[in-house]
């Protein structure tokens, strides 16, 4: 049996694939689904598909001058996700993006992406890729369908394939009734979707997205997102989205890589990281002590009054033995946020 609405074969003795079957019918009233509902079905359907990795960095590290953009950054993007590559601004995830595709040679360490080299097989590599940098870089004085049509051909996408390619990521956007006019007279948001249509146009099995929704009203950053996980969840593919909203990467990433003054200090399945961070609260008749705890992924410990707070990236029970010891009046554990593991483990800027 085939899903209409994601063009794959499904087994429907799995509840996975009961949940992609319905898709068809949740379409026709979409009044009734929400787009973080659209999400979550996306999210299971790429989970089941075969996460092997796509790429690899092992040390990678680029200086500019005396500033360390990217410092010995290690991590591993498995394939056919939606991998979120969060940190703040000025922590290198650009510099980490121009390393993977090529555009700039490390200083040390090295990279493997899509089984090459981006030093030695940058060309073959960004030919199989896409990608949307710091800026859209359309040609202006073209319309949009003409921009499409332009990389359609230098991605040598052949000809009885391109207008209905064009057509299909026009309508996903929503500017296909709008396809003749000229890029230049568009808005901020308008030439955004176009850029990220773009990128997804050769079909790659890869696509870049450096901060696809900078500069984007709530609306228009709700309509790219929702343009970019009904694409990938109809699709063999793997997003590399590199941003700085929480909120984003939250909504739409399956692992996530948390990258501070270039390192990846967070790296993990969003779902994992959710299970393993907790924050183990003890409040004491007095001031509460200093203890030294030795239960492994003890990430931070704040004291304030009768309260101790314990971060742990390691669940809590090994942190709740070492508390008993403790006295404390109460104890409470609770679930912590992809918000709050960012802001607990990012440092602040001096």
């Amino acid at each position: 049996m085939t899903s209409a609405a994601l063009g794959v074969p499904i087994d429907v003795a799995t509840p996975m694939s009961v949940i992609v079957a319905c898709i068809p019918f949740l379409v026709a009233y979409p009044l009734a689904i929400s787009f973080v509902t659209y999400s979550l079905v996306s999210k299971l359907a790429r989970q089941n598909r075969r996460l092997d990795e796509l790429g690899r960095t092992d040390a990678l590290t680029r200086s500019f001058g005396a500033i360390r953009a990217v410092d010995a950054l290690t991590i591993d993007v498995p394939r056919g996700i939606v991998f979120g590559f969060l940190g703040p601004n000025g922590s290198g995830k650009t510099t980490t993006i121009r390393l993977l595709l090529g555009l700039i040679r490390p200083d040390a360490g090295s990279a493997r992406v899509l089984g090459l080299d981006p030093v030695a097989e940058g060309t073959a590599l960004r030919a199989r890729c896409g990608a949307l940098l710091e800026f859209p870089g359309l040609y202006e004085r073209m319309s949009a369908e003409d921009n499409l049509e332009f990389t359609a051909r230098i991605a040598r996408l052949p000809a009885s394939e391109r207008h209905a390619r064009i057509r299909e990521l026009l309508d996903r956007v929503g500017l296909w009734e709008r396809r003749k006019e000229l890029a230049g007279n568009w808005s901020r948001g308008m030439k955004q979707k176009l850029a990220v249509a773009r990128a997804l146009l050769p079909r790659p099995e890869l696509v870049f997205l450096d901060e696809p929704t900078a500069g984007l009203d709530p609306a228009m950053t709700e309509e790219v997102l929702q343009a970019l996980v009904s694409h990938v969840a109809s699709k063999e593919m793997t997003v590399f989205f590199s941003s700085h909203q929480i909120a984003e990467v939250d909504q739409i990433a399956d692992h996530v890589a948390i990258i501070d003054r270039g390192r990846a200090v967070v790296m993990g399945p969003l779902d994992d990281l959710r299970e393993r961070f907790r924050r183990i609260q003890l409040v004491f008749d007095g001031d509460a002590p200093e203890p030294a705890f030795r239960s492994p992924g003890v990430v931070r410990v704040r004291r304030k009054g009768r309260v101790l707070t314990v971060l742990s990236s390691a669940g809590a029970e090994r942190i709740l033995e070492e508390a008993r010891a403790l006295n404390a009046v109460s104890v409470d554990v609770v679930p912590v946020t992809l918000k709050e593991i960012f802001l607990e483990t990012v440092t602040a800027e001096d």
